[in-house]
C-alpha cells in the first residue's frame, strides 16, 4: 500500500502532521478495532427503490447473490452524510443506466459489522452534531463551524489525516473485482478504493470552494465548475499562503455538473411548462427540501407562514419533503396548526409519491403536498422526482445548487456552501444567498409577483444545457469507462 500522508501532490508534510495523522488512525483502530485482515465476501443485490428506475444493484457484505458484470459493471462508492453524496450518487447511477451501463451502489456507511463503517459513523455522528449546533448558537457557527468547513478542512494536513483513516475502509473492496471502475462521490471511497487497489478511480468533487478534504491522490479528480478547476490545480490555500506543487496534468478535469439524466433530458420541457403555467396565472409552485434532522426549520417555517395567504388564494403551492425525518412535519404542524388543514400528506407511501410527481407534470397542483419515507433512497430521491414539476427549489446552497430547476438560496450551513450559491447566480439558474429571513421572503414575493425572475432563470437554464454545463454525470461516467478501456488496450499492448 502506498503511503499517501506522507507526501501529497510532491508536496511533503512535516513529522509532526504525520505523526498527528498516525495518530489519528490509532485512535479507532483502538475504538472500532482494526479488520484488515478480515475476508468479507460481496455480491450483489437490486436496489428495491431505484433498482427499478435507474438499474441500480447494491454492493452487498454476504456470499449468497447476483456476480458482477466485469465488462459494463460500474461502482458508485459513496456514503450517507446527510442526503448530498446519495443525491450526487443517484446522478451517476442515473447516467450510467442511460450510457448503457450497469450501476453498482457501494454505501460504505452500510457495512455495520466493519470498521470502516465504524469509522465513517462515527465521523458522521460529529458532523451531523456541530452542524444542528451551528444552527442554535451563533458564536459557535461563527468561531468554530464555519472556521472549520471554510479553512480547517482546506489543509493538506487534513487530508493527510483522512489518508490515514482512508486505510481502515479498504477491506470493504477486498473481493470487489479491481477492473471494475470506481466513482466516489465522497473522498472517502475514493481514498479507500485507491488503497484497495481498484484500478480505475474517479473522485467526483462536489463543493465550490477547494478543499483538501476532497483530494485522493491516485484516483482522476472531477470538478463542476472551472472555479473550483483552477483552485484545486494550484492547491490554494491548502497549506496556508505557502506555493505548493500543483495537481499533475491528468490528475484533474473540468466535467460541468453532476445531473441525472432524467432531469437533463427534459429540461426544455420542464421549463416550457413552468412559464406556461406563470402566464396562465396557476400557483407558483415552490418545493421545499427539509434535509439532516430539520436543519434551518425556523427558515423553513417563516416561508410557509409567509405563503398561507397565497396558497388559499391559489396564487402559490407548495411541496415539503421533510426526507426521511417524520418529526420536521410534525413540528411544522404544532407551530403552524393551519397548515394541516390545507395540506395533503403523501407519508410513506412509494406509489403514491410516483403518482404525484407523475400527474403533477401536467396537471393543476393547488394547496400543500406533503412527503415523508423512512427508505433512505425514497427519501433523497423523491426530491429529484419533485424538481421537475416545481417551479422554485427553496434550498440551502449545496449539491442542489447546481441542479437544472429556478433555485432560491437560504443560508448557508457552513462557509464552503456559499460558493455554490455564487456560481448558481453567476449562471443565472438561481438567487443570491438570502442570509436573513427577510431577504428570503423578498426573493419568494419576486418569484409570485413577477414574471422576470422565473423566467430569466428559465432561459439560463436552457442556454445552459446547449453549452453541456449540465453533462458532468455523463462526462465523469465516460472518464471512469475510459480509464478502463485505456488500461485494458494498454495491458493488450
Amino acid at each position: 500500500m502506498k503511503e499517501h500522508s506522507k507526501t501529497i501532490f510532491g508536496n511533503p508534510m512535516s513529522r509532526a502532521k504525520y505523526r498527528k495523522a498516525v495518530r489519528s488512525k490509532k485512535k479507532f483502530i483502538r475504538k472500532f478495532g482494526d479488520d484488515s485482515e478480515q475476508d468479507y465476501p460481496v455480491s450483489l443485490k437490486e436496489n428495491t427503490t431505484i433498482g427499478p428506475i435507474l438499474g441500480v444493484q447494491d454492493v452487498r457484505i454476504r456470499e449468497d447473490g447476483e456476480p458482477f458484470d466485469r465488462e459494463k459493471g460500474i461502482i458508485v462508492g459513496n456514503i450517507r452524510m446527510g442526503f448530498g453524496h446519495y443525491r450526487i450518487s443517484m446522478a451517476m447511477a442515473s447516467a450510467a443506466h442511460a450510457m448503457g451501463y450497469t450501476p453498482y451502489w457501494m454505501d460504505l456507511n452500510s457495512y455495520g459489522q466493519t470498521t470502516c463503517t465504524k469509522v465513517i459513523s462515527s465521523q458522521n455522528d460529529l458532523y451531523s452534531l456541530g452542524s444542528r449546533i451551528s444552527q442554535k448558537s451563533r458564536l459557535f457557527n461563527r468561531f468554530v463551524w464555519e472556521p472549520i468547513n471554510y479553512e480547517g478542512f482546506r489543509q493538506l494536513s487534513y487530508n493527510a489525516s483522512d489518508q490515514k483513516n482512508a486505510e481502515l475502509m479498504a477491506t470493504v473492496f477486498r473481493n470487489v473485482p479491481k477492473e471494475i471502475p470506481v466513482i466516489g462521490t465522497h473522498v472517502w471511497p475514493a481514498q479507500a478504493a485507491v488503497h484497495a487497489g481498484m484500478k480505475y478511480v474517479v473522485n467526483a468533487i462536489p463543493d465550490n470552494w477547494p478543499m483538501a478534504l476532497h483530494l485522493s491522490e491516485g484516483s482522476v479528480h472531477t470538478v463542476q465548475t472551472h472555479y473550483a478547476w483552477q483552485g484545486y490545480k494550484i492547491l490554494n490555500g491548502m497549506q496556508k499562503d505557502k506555493v505548493l506543487n500543483p495537481m499533475p496534468e491528468g490528475s484533474l478535469v473540468y466535467t460541468g455538473h453532476y445531473i441525472d439524466h432524467e432531469l437533463v433530458s427534459n429540461i426544455e420541457e420542464d421549463c416550457a411548462a413552468r412559464m406556461r403555467r406563470k402566464a396562465a396565472g396557476e400557483p407558483v409552485r415552490f418545493l421545499l427540501t427539509i434535509g439532516g434532522a430539520g436543519a434551518q426549520k425556523e427558515i423553513f417555517a417563516s416561508i410557509i407562514k409567509h405563503l398561507l395567504p397565497a396558497i388559499r388564494e391559489k396564487r402559490a403551492a407548495l411541496y415539503i419533503n421533510v426526507g426521511d425525518y417524520l418529526n420536521v412535519w410534525t413540528d411544522l404542524r404544532l407551530e403552524i396548526p393551519e397548515l394541516g388543514k390545507l395540506s395533503q400528506e403523501h407519508l410513506d407511501n412509494w406509489e403514491d409519491t410516483l403518482r404525484f410527481t407523475e400527474e403533477a407534470l401536467t396537471g393543476r397542483v393547488e394547496n400543500v403536498h406533503v412527503f415523508y419515507h423512512a427508505d433512505i433512497f425514497q427519501a433523497v430521491y423523491a426530491t429529484n422526482l419533485l424538481m421537475r414539476s416545481c417551479d422554485v427549489l427553496v434550498t440551502k446552497p449545496s449539491e442542489l445548487a447546481f441542479y437544472p430547476v429556478p433555485k432560491l438560496f437560504i443560508r448557508r450551513i457552513g462557509g464552503h456552501e456559499q460558493w455554490g450559491a455564487i456560481h448558481s447566480a453567476e449562471m443565472g439558474d438561481g438567487t443570491l444567498e438570502c442570509r436573513d429571513t427577510a431577504h428570503t421572503l423578498q426573493m419568494v414575493d419576486l418569484f409570485l409577483s413577477g414574471d422576470e425572475l422565473l423566467k430569466g432563470m428559465c432561459e439560463s437554464i436552457i442556454r445552459n444545457k446547449k453549452q453541456g454545463l449540465y453533462d458532468g454525470a455523463y462526462r465523469v461516467v465516460e472518464i471512469a469507462m475510459g480509464l478502463k478501456k485505456a488500461g485494458t488496450e494498454k495491458c493488450v499492448l
